[in-house]
């Protein structure tokens, strides 16, 4: 069992190519549930979501195989994103806040990978040591959530004193480029992304992933750098990107496979999840190892 720890959100979103017809499902550790059930592994949800929401999400979860322990919150949680340049940028405005996620549950606790995905500061240093003293599983966490603050619905991210330790409980950690920065103070497009893996990993984390969107991503586990190469498509909405690839990086990392095939299985689920938008993408295991096989071959006859 595999049990991600994040708030849902129903989220409203513009790009270039698309412009949802209301709120649509989403969220770090929904999207990550959605990726590995797509692919056949039996996951769990642990979030917070309100009355307005609750039908709507159950139901949702239930048509994935989804389990889930949902906790009662005041509003559901929820974004206006727009999506603007060439490197996926985007505004963030709020929707709706769940607050923080309350105890998690124990019939979880035996859970082999405890995945934390939180969209706007639900866990924090406390919630996370609470959970590793009480379970053996490997933590694996998205730092989106613990960077991420508001001030009258406008979003806006720092580094807090707690991060770096909060980091450091973890076995995997995969911050995006922003993230990146945030937390190192070197942008990965202009510095060295490497510098930055290695500043991360001397916080305590077994293995840094960095997403670097249409350049690819870089993963480091103190004695080797992997790069893998982006699966180059068309992104209509970049909406869940980060969290499908790292969807597709455990499905590796659970059958064991190395570096570089964990995380050209990441890139082969994301770029499925960027072709569309919301919940419904056309996810499967032989298309997303049919692309993986591609950037395997492509990273192969790079290194020639």
């Amino acid at each position: 069992m595999i049990t991600a720890v994040g708030n849902p959100v129903y989220d409203e979103i513009e790009t270039q190519y698309v412009k949802t017809d209301g709120r649509v499902l989403s969220g770090c550790s929904t999207n990550f549930c959605l990726a590995l059930s797509k692919l056949g592994i039996k996951t769990s949800l642990v979030g917070n979501i309100g009355s307005d929401m609750r039908q709507r999400f159950t139901n949702d979860l239930n048509k994935y195989g989804i389990e889930h322990e949902l906790y009662d919150s005041s509003e559901s949680g929820g974004f206006h994103l727009r999506y603007y340049g060439d490197h996926g940028e985007r505004e963030l405005s709020l929707l709706g806040d769940a607050g923080a996620i309350g105890e998690f549950p124990g019939r979880y606790l035996d859970s082999k990978y405890i995945v934390f995905g939180p969209i706007l500061g639900e866990v924090d240093l406390k919630y996370i040591k609470n959970i590793k003293r009480k379970s053996n599983a490997k933590l694996v966490l998205d730092p989106q959530g613990i960077l991420r603050d508001h001030n009258d619905g406008n979003i806006f991210h720092e580094k807090r004193n707690e991060t770096e330790e909060l980091i450091g409980l973890c076995d995997i950690v995969k911050p995006n480029e922003l993230e990146c920065r945030v937390l190192t103070g070197i942008d990965p497009r202009i510095g060295d992304v490497r510098e930055a893996a290695v500043k991360i990993k001397s916080w305590g984390p077994g293995v840094v992933v960095i997403t670097l969107a249409e350049i690819g991503s870089v993963i480091y586990d103190g004695k080797q750098f992997v790069d893998i190469p982006p699966y180059e498509t068309l992104a209509k909405d970049s909406t869940g990107a980060g969290d499908t690839y790292l969807g597709g990086f455990m499905y590796g990392y659970m059958n064991g496979w190395d570096f570089e095939d964990c995380g050209c299985m990441g890139s082969a689920v994301s770029s499925v999840m960027i072709e569309n938008t919301g919940p419904d993408f056309p996810l499967n295991r032989d298309e997303a190892l049919k692309r993986k096989q591609s950037l395997l071959k492509r990273n192969s006859e790079s290194n020639v």
